[in-house]
């Protein structure tokens, strides 16, 4: 073993004995200041300034774009066709390019529209909007003494006249607005129990379509699933409908107002989706359109699943078979529940004596294109007699070639066993 070298300690470093406290007050040691300045650059004086050459260059790029942009609001827009055929070469399995909606009007054909509606609910139900539900729990509320008040009056009775005028203030607001900030009484109506009676001050009817979106993106984020629900029912759906209806169209903020409400997804179905379908009037434009955000939206599988379950089980309309679609071809890993409750959904039209749409057999096309192997036995056997009673002259040979050469989830799927040497 080497010898254990000794630890040179510098003077530096050397501890020396500390004096009393006394005898260090006496003696003339302090402390001497050093000569060293330390200096320290400060950002916060540059952040205001902009060197001249990267302005230039800000600048250059800003025109090239605004220069971009222009040029492609100046294209034609060329109006796209939604068929559902009657046999022409244009029935295929591509016919409705749902993913592909960019705010354009949706055309219709009129042959095409009569045959969604040879589907529809001929006696809906009127739907009811916020209003109407204030108003019947007022009518329930009401006594001999309140008699004098009106329904306008009875609302804002238990409120506060100064709430009640800036809620009415803040509604005159939204007609009007664009863009920018949102007052700040409107961002905190979720935390109010009352938050629907306040809501009715600044009649929803009369909101602007980014003001729309903007309340959307609010009460989304802000509200509970249940009271998230009931504002997309009440309010979202409603307005998305009318505007399809008058100008052929969605406005681009109710379009958005839609993808933003998917950040709820439960929410959505209970309270937009299937409440549109339940009612039967759904018609191919609102279809398409509707159709397009759930196709470009990443959906939660479970909340899909009971969503599919539920259209399954209503009573069959045209936009029912482009919301299966869409979902089908999503290509979830689904459970057997879910598969049997679309099969039977299929299986159910063995006694229609209906011509079905093009629709109904491109839905089922793309659920045995993506589920083919999740069926069971008797169950292929009952999807194939449905093709000789609803028979497409194309889509239905390619429904009996997926079938027939697919294996079922009830066949052994094990591998023979090796031969013995």
């Amino acid at each position: 073993m080497g010898k254990a070298q000794k630890i040179k300690v510098s003077k530096k470093n050397q501890v020396t004995s500390v004096a009393p406290l006394g005898e260090q007050l006496d003696t003339t040691e302090f402390a001497a200041p050093t000569g060293r300045v330390k200096e320290r650059s400060r950002r916060d004086d540059d952040e205001d300034y902009v060197e001249s050459r990267l302005s230039k260059n800000i600048i250059t790029q800003a025109r090239i774009q605004a220069a971009e942009i222009e040029q492609e609001f100046k294209k034609p827009k060329s109006k796209k066709s939604v068929s559902l055929g009657d046999g022409s070469d244009q029935e295929s399995d591509d016919d409705l390019e749902l993913q592909k909606y960019d705010e354009k009007e949706v055309v219709v054909n009129d042959d095409d529209d009569l045959a969604i509606k040879m589907f529809m609910n001929r006696a809906p139900g009127r739907t009811r909007t916020l209003a109407d539900i204030i108003n019947d729990k007022i009518t329930e509320k009401k006594t001999e003494i309140d008699t004098q008040f009106t329904d306008d009056t009875q609302i804002a009775k238990d409120l506060d006249p100064k709430v009640t005028e800036m809620y009415t203030e803040v509604g005159k607001l939204l007609a009007n607005y664009r863009a920018g900030k949102i007052p700040k009484a409107f961002k905190v109506l979720p935390q109010f129990r009352n938050w629907e009676q306040l809501l009715h001050l600044t009649n929803p009817d009369g909101w602007s379509a980014a003001a729309m979106y903007q309340a959307t993106r609010i009460f989304t984020s802000n509200l509970k699933e249940k009271m998230a629900q009931r504002f997309f029912n009440l309010v979202l759906l409603p307005r998305v409908r009318d505007d399809i209806n008058t100008y052929l169209r969605l406005n681009f903020h109710l379009y958005q107002a839609m993808r933003k409400a998917l950040f709820k997804p439960g929410a959505f179905f209970k309270g937009f989706l299937l409440p549109l379908c339940e009612e039967g009037t759904c018609t191919l434009r609102e279809a398409v359109i509707i159709g397009s955000v759930l196709a470009k939206n990443s959906i939660p599988v479970l909340h899909s699943c009971a969503a599919m379950m539920k259209i399954a089980e209503m009573e069959y309309s045209g936009g029912n078979s482009i919301f299966l679609r869409i979902l089908c071809d999503k290509k979830y890993a689904l459970p057997y529940r879910v598969v049997d409750a679309l099969v039977f959904h299929f299986l159910g039209f063995r006694n229609d004596t209906r011509t079905l749409p093009v629709l109904w057999h491109q839905a089922f096309l793309a659920f045995v294109q993506r589920y083919k192997q999740d069926v069971s036995s008797e169950q292929k056997e009952a999807l194939l007699e449905i093709l000789k009673i609803h028979n497409h002259h194309k889509i239905s040979e390619e429904v009996r070639r997926e079938l027939q050469h697919s294996r079922c989830r009830d066949e052994e799927t094990a591998e023979p066993p090796a031969m013995e040497l």
